[in-house]
Order: C-alpha cells, then structure tokens, then sequence
C-alpha cells in the first residue's frame, strides 16, 4: 500500500530518493542577523534528512531587506552577506546530501499586506493601496515598476547564491496564501494599470519574469518550483469561506486557478508545491484539527489534468492512509508533509518499515508552530519539544539511575514517564481513574478531534513499548510516597472544572463540559454553554452539529481571549463554524443565577432569562496541588508539571514533562 510513496521521481533532471517532501513551514528563529542559517536550522532540517524525507524545502528566506524591510534576524537573507550564507549554507546541504536527502531554498519574494507591522521597519507594501491584513487601518504602499523589477532581480541574484551553496533547485514563494506574488494575480488586490496589472496574464507577470531571470542566470536546468494555491476561499477582506459554505469567491476561484498553473508552467516553472487559501481564510492554508484530512484533494485531481510538471500536494496528509492514497491514485506525485513533520521527523522510515503506530501525530493545534511564529518565538511543535532543539534536547542514558513515580496518567505524566524510560530510569506511573489520558479522554470526543484520540492512543503505545510500570485505579498519597521511598517525584494531579459561584449553580440541569463529552451526563436539545475558552467553543460547535439548539455566553468581548493562547487559524476557524452552525453568541455577558430551566444572564447591566434544558460550565479549571503541598517539603527530588503546577495548554504540559524528565 505504502510502496509507491518511496519510488523515485524527478523534478526537472534532479531525481528524488522518494516522494515524500518535507514542506515549507516558516524558519522564525532560525537565522541570525547577518541572514545566513544558525545551529537551529542546522539541528532542525539535518534531523529530517535522517529520518528518510526525500525533498526538503527550508522555509522563507527573503531575498531582499530593504523594500519590504523586516528587523534583521526574522528570516534567512542571502543578499545580506552572500559570501557568508554561501559558506554557512553550503556545510548545511552537505550535510544533508549525505543522507541521499535533496534541498531546496524557498525564496520569498515579500509578504505584502500580510506583513506583521511589528516586523518592519518600513511600510507595508501590495501590487495597490489596499489595508493591510493585521491592521486594516494601515493602507499599503503601491509599489513602483522599478520596485517590482528590482525585486525580480533580487530573485535571481537569490537563486544564484542558492546554487552555489549547493542547493538542489528553489522554490519561490508564493502564488499562494495570499503573500505578494499572490497578491499580484489576485484582481481583488491588484488594481495596476502597467504591465504587472489588468488581466491573469498581467497580473501574473511578476511570477514568469522571476522564473525567466532565474533560468537566464544560473540554467534551465536548475529546477524553481512555485508555492502555488488553487483557490483562495476569500469571502471577503479578513473574511474565509468555509467547505460547505456557498459563497461568492472574491479572490481566484478553481477554474482561475487552473489557468494560472498553466501560465506558470509554460513560463518554465518545474513543479507546483500545491495547496489552497489565503491569509483571509488561514485554515485552508495553515488547516486546523477542523478541516479534515486530505482536504485539497478534489483540487489536486483537477489540476494534475491540466498541467504536465509534477506537482507535490500538500494540506493534512502525515495521516499514512491519506498519503498513500495521493500517490496511488495519481492525484498528485509528491505529497508535502509540514507539521507531520515536526511531531515526527521519521515518519518516512516508520512508514518504510511499516510501524505506523510509532508515528507521533500532529493534532493540529497549532500552538507550538505558527502560533509560536506569530507571538514571536522560534518555530517549534507542541507535541514535540525538540523541534528546533534537538541536539540540546537530545535524549541520552542518564547518568545515575533513579527510581522515579509519576503521580497523574494525563499527557503531563505520559509523557514524563516516556521520557523517564527512554533515559533508562525505573519509572513507575500511576493514575487514580481506570484509564490513562486525564482531560485528553474527554476532549477527543467530538467528530472534529480524531487527533486528540491519535494522540492519547500513540502515549498509550509508549508506555506499552517502554514497558512502563503502570498503576490504575490507584490514587497516591503520603502515605503511599512514604512507603515507596523514591528517588524523585513528578506530580502531574492535573486540573479540576471550576464551578462559579452562582445562585442555582447546583440544579440538576447544571453540568460540566467534561461530563457531557463523557458521555455522564445526558445531551439534551436546548444548551447553554458558559464560557467563551476553547473548551466552551468545541463543546458548542459539538454540541450544535448534533441539531442541538446551543447558545455560548462569555464574559469577555470576544470568544477565546483571555487563558492560554489560541493558534490564529484555529480561533478564526472556530468562530465561523459556530456561526455556520448557528450557534448563538452572546459577549460581555455573564451568568447571575439558575432557576429550574432557565438561566438569568447579564449583558452591560441588564438581566434576562435564557430557556435551558442543559446548563453547560466550561469556565476554566484550577490546579490539583494538593499532593504537592503535602510532600514538598520533606522531599528534595518533587516537580510540579503541567496543568497541576499552573492550566494552560497540551503544549506546555507535554513541554514541562519533557524538560523535567529529560534533567532529572
């Protein structure tokens, strides 16, 4: 089933080990300010050459910094110091080669109106005055011919240091996402009246010059890909389209997108890195746990009747079923795996030797990856804190062993104890329920969160694998520590709901979030959920693609505000499927009181009545420290971690047990 992923395959006269292609995902935090790769980026992209990926394409590196000027250090800059990136870049794809791996530098032609104002240093640019992405109010500078043209050069000029660095070939970015050269085929957003405007064919001269410059300077043979997105799914400005949702397309529809490709092959681009969406609609660029696995399939097949250079697919596919079937089916040559990539850097040699369960998942939080970028903080993932580190992070035998308990089976204690046992420790688990997966059983329940359960099933196969003594059903006390005598302690007790203190709150018809998607409590059709978080919005979203009649109150402005970040891509998403599911959303609003079905809420001031049949509490949770309090201070060895020391997220609870184990 698996084989064909790992025939050869060529684009242009560079031949591939494989069809696996390790995509772009953005390189903040892997440069430093002279432009050229630092040991992160070494660590990071040598760590997926040997795990069996046959293409590897970095992410942005921009190839100027004065027009579109970003603060020095925010991406990799060949024109900065070329003689300097050639030499630090060529030791990289050395090393790479040596494991048969082959290497492309994305280059990035500018960002456009979805630049961060907080990354210039200059003002934002766009192909006409439209408002920039992140802060509407600011309108972006039309940029001038003699601009475009520089930038163009610049491209080339990028391209030939790239080669000579020992690059395998280039990738531009990005007819996609709406970056720059997006921006310029888009008639949304190019409004140009010279030869960079008017209609496709104008508007996508900025991307067939670059191509044309770059085979002019250093060969036709040197192979360019283009990042390429079939169809934007803009509804509007700041405003994406769902799947199932009719909407007029304001940016390139599919049979748009079909004809562009065809103008990019035949102005001499090699391959199409393929995907779809916009900033304006982020998920399909940058897909959710929401979006389903596979998602720009259908489009793939329409494009690969149209075009003759191989195209590599990218959007959800590290789950190996999905993979496989883009290939066997000649949908697409290459599948692109990004974030898959990231949770595992040896998803290709797991798939080689057929040890799918051993593949870590991605979970698409987004948390540790593009939610890092935006914050700003190096790109990292949530689910596996050596990304970016993995020298530093490197798991080594530890140096005296140690009998080390693990208090909590949640993903603190799972991955603590995982960790403990790859360091050849003698780790004892124990958890107090009859199952092992604390808040992470729950919260894989909804339709929408099959990551989650493939998730908590790969931990369980861990511990299986590392034959982890495990204790169910047993809750630890003092007295049980004092018995056992261990060397350390890692106390992972979690979180508990918090219950507010309202008039009523102990009515039958009150519930916990986590009782419903236990199944302990019975769904009934009428729902109000209290708070706005994360929690409270899938448990909405759940609850109201059931046909139940849901409304969300929260008492922010605004849904998933305030606690530990959302990823941007995923809140947008969110929001737009509670109102595609006619979700009821009232903000600024809190509860006062219950009284039999009905719930008293307050909105600025006023009070009134809800019917309820079910009142849903997804305020928040608070720490279980308690066996923490009680052994703290007569055991030297004791460590807090995860949602027990303070409630935040999947990824810091994974990243606490991590760190703490992998010193102790």
């Amino acid at each position: 089933m698996y084989k064909k992923l790992f025939e050869p395959i060529k684009i242009g006269k560079v031949e591939l080990k494989n069809r696996i292609v390790m995509a772009p995902m953005g390189n903040l935090g892997y440069s430093d300010t002279d432009g050229c790769f630092n040991k992160k980026a070494f660590d990071y992209f040598i760590e997926r050459a040997k795990g069996g990926v046959g293409l590897i394409i970095t992410g942005v590196s921009k190839v100027e910094n004065e027009i579109e000027k970003f603060i020095p250090g925010t991406a990799p800059t060949p024109a900065i110091n070329p003689g300097r990136f050639i030499q630090i870049a060529g030791e990289l794809t050395e090393r790479v080669h040596a494991y048969n791996t082959k290497i492309f530098l994305q280059l990035g032609v500018g960002f456009g109106r979805v630049a961060a104002p907080s990354l210039l240093l200059t003002h934002p640019i766009a192909p006409s005055p439209v408002p920039n992405y992140w802060k509407p109010d600011i309108i972006c500078r039309e940029l001038t011919e003699k601009e475009i043209e520089t930038i163009i050069q610049k491209t080339a000029e990028a391209a030939f240091i790239a080669k000579e660095a020992g690059f395998d070939g280039v990738e531009i970015h990005a007819v996609h996402e709406g970056y720059l050269l997006d921006q310029f085929a888009i008639a949304l957003f190019n409004k140009r009246k010279d030869r960079f405007g008017g209609d496709l064919r104008g508007r996508l001269t900025f991307a067939t010059e670059i191509v044309r410059a770059i085979k002019k300077l250093v060969g036709q043979d040197y192979p360019v890909s283009v990042r390429f997105s079939v169809k934007s799914f803009i509804k509007g400005l700041n405003q994406g389209g769902l799947a199932d949702e009719v909407f007029e397309e304001k940016g390139r529809d599919v049979d748009e997108g079909l004809k562009a490709a065809k103008i990019l092959e035949e102005a001499g681009y090699d391959a199409l890195d393929v995907d779809n969406g916009s900033y304006d609609a982020w998920y399909w660029a940058h897909p959710p746990m929401y979006q389903s696995n596979g998602l720009n399939i259908p489009y793939a097949k329409r494009l690969k009747e149209v075009v003759k250079i191989p195209i590599m697919l990218a959007g959800k596919l590290d789950v190996v079923e999905y993979a496989a079937k883009v290939v066997n089916d000649d949908i697409s040559d290459m599948v692109a795996i990004g974030r898959g990539l990231l949770t595992d850097p040896y998803w290709p040699k797991k798939v080689l030797k057929g040890d799918i369960e051993d593949i870590r998942p991605c979970i698409g939080c987004q948390v540790g990856c593009i939610g890092r970028i935006i914050q700003p903080r190096p790109l990292c993932c949530a689910v596996n804190p050596t990304v970016g580190r993995e020298k530093e992070y490197e798991i080594k035998p530890a140096d005296i062993k140690k009998r080390v308990m693990v208090v909590g089976g949640g993903v603190a204690g799972m991955e603590a104890a995982r960790v403990l046992a790859l360091r050849g420790h003698d780790v004892e688990l124990y958890e107090k329920s009859e199952r092992l997966g604390g808040h992470l059983i729950e919260g894989s329940v909804p339709d929408f969160k099959k990551d989650d359960a493939r998730l908590l099933s790969w931990y369980k196969y861990q511990i299986k694998k590392h034959n982890i003594k495990t204790y169910l059903n047993t809750e630890v006390t003092r007295e049980l520590i004092d018995c056992k005598k261990p060397d350390a302690i890692i106390i992972a007790t979690g979180s508990e709901p918090i219950v507010p203190n309202v008039k009523g709150i102990d009515s039958s018809n009150v519930v916990l979030a986590t009782e419903l998607l236990g199944g302990v409590k019975e769904v009934k059709d009428r729902i109000l959920v209290v708070g706005g978080g994360l929690v409270g919005c899938e448990l909405a979203l759940w609850l109201a693609k059931q046909g139940k009649k849901v409304t969300l109150i929260e008492m922010q402005n605004d849904l998933m505000v305030s606690g530990a970040p959302v990823a941007h891509a995923n809140r947008i998403m969110l929001i737009d499927l509670l109102k595609f599911y006619k979700v009821e959303i009232l903000v600024n609003t809190k509860l006062v009181e219950v009284k039999n079905n009905e719930a008293i809420v307050e909105t600025m001031g006023e009070r009134k009545g809800i019917s309820a049949d079910t009142i849903a509490l997804a305020v928040g949770y608070k720490s279980d420290k308690r066996l923490y309090e009680a052994v703290s201070k007569d055991y030297p060895d004791v460590y807090l971690i995860g949602d027990s020391r303070e409630p935040q997220n999947i990824m810091y609870a994974i990243w606490d047990a991590y760190e703490v184990a992998h010193e102790i």
